[in-house]
This record gives C-alpha cells, sequence and structure tokens, in this order.
C-alpha cells in the first residue's frame, strides 16, 4: 500500500511537471495582459522588442534542431561514450578542451546540444571543461596579443586550459557523493 502511494505521487509529480511550461507560458500572457491594460504604449514596445529578438533567434534555434537531428540519427550513444564518455580518459577531456576553443556563436545555442550529448553518455566533468574553454576566441587572439603581448596571453592560455580541467574534475567529484553530503 505504501509503495502504491509512492508511485502514484511520482506519476503526479511528472504530469505536473510536464506542464511547467505550459503554466510558464500562460502566466506570461496574462503578465502582458495586465501590462497592456494598464501601460498599452510601453507594452506594444515591449512585445515589438521581443519579436524582434524572436526573428534574430529563430535561424539560430532551427540550425540547432538540425543538428540534433542529425546527431540523433548518426551519433550513436555508443559513440558520444567512447568520446566523451566514461571510458574516454585523458581523450575525452583534450576533445572537450578543443570542441570548447573550436565552437563559436552564442553559447545558448550549444546548450540543447549539450543536454542532448549528456542524455547519452557524456561526462558532466567534460561539458565543464567545454564550456570553460568557450571563453578562449581564437579569432580575437591577435587582438589579444597586440593588445597584451604573447608572454601574457601564453600565460593567461596556459592558466584558463589547467583551470577548466580543474573545474571539470570539481564537477565530476560533486557528483559522485552521495546526496545530501557536503
Amino acid at each position: 500500500m505504501k509503495g502504491m502511494s509512492a508511485r502514484q505521487s511520482g506519476g503526479e509529480r511528472r504530469k505536473r511537471r510536464k506542464y511547467y511550461g505550459l503554466y510558464f507560458l500562460a502566466s506570461v500572457v496574462a503578465l502582458y495582459l495586465i501590462l497592456f491594460l494598464l501601460e498599452p504604449a510601453k507594452t506594444q514596445e515591449s512585445l515589438e522588442a521581443s519579436g524582434g529578438l524572436a526573428v534574430k533567434v529563430a535561424p539560430v534555434l532551427l540550425l540547432i534542431l538540425l543538428l540534433m537531428g542529425i546527431m540523433n540519427y548518426f551519433v550513436k550513444p555508443k559513440t558520444v561514450s567512447k568520446y566523451v564518455g566514461q571510458g574516454s580518459g585523458l581523450k575525452g577531456w583534450l576533445f572537450a578542451m578543443s570542441a570548447g576553443i573550436l565552437s563559436h556563436g552564442p553559447i545558448y545555442v550549444w546548450y540543447p546540444l549539450l543536454k542532448e550529448l549528456r542524455t547519452q553518455g557524456m561526462r558532466s566533468g567534460l561539458v565543464a571543461v567545454f564550456l570553460y574553454n568557450r571563453a578562449i576566441k581564437i579569432p580575437l587572439l591577435p587582438l589579444m596579443i597586440y593588445y597584451f603581448g604573447v608572454p601574457f596571453v601564453a600565460v593567461l592560455l596556459f592558466y584558463m586550459v589547467l583551470a577548466s580541467f580543474v573545474q571539470g574534475k570539481i564537477v565530476e567529484m560533486t557528483e559522485r557523493r552521495p546526496r545530501g553530503a557536503l
């Protein structure tokens, strides 16, 4: 009896969680309606700005959806595990670092792709390494060297890469700890 009620509450929680997006959307629409009644001109200006942003972001999001679809079709969890999974070793760390340095574009574009890779077995520490190394921008290195000099940039890049590995290890260590332990 006790197990049955626990399963039902879990099912109810999943059902509620399923509708969080709709609750959020309804809240935003209601808020805009209230704001439109109070300040119609400012609300219209806000909606136009939001629409402009949506038009700019839509192509990027469509590209990411396309990449995720292609990745789901061609990249299998076994492949992900081989390169960035639990047994990937040094190869996985170097791959995550290189991919982070070579990646371009806005960071929010990479979040859905990284989430998909994590569901297929990518280690969380490697996600941290990837995200940390995104701060290194190859096209901007000549400008950075011009302003700060080669020795400064070389030392900074070395420590940024080193720090990314430390961050990745910290993320993995915190995930291994038992729940509730500090």
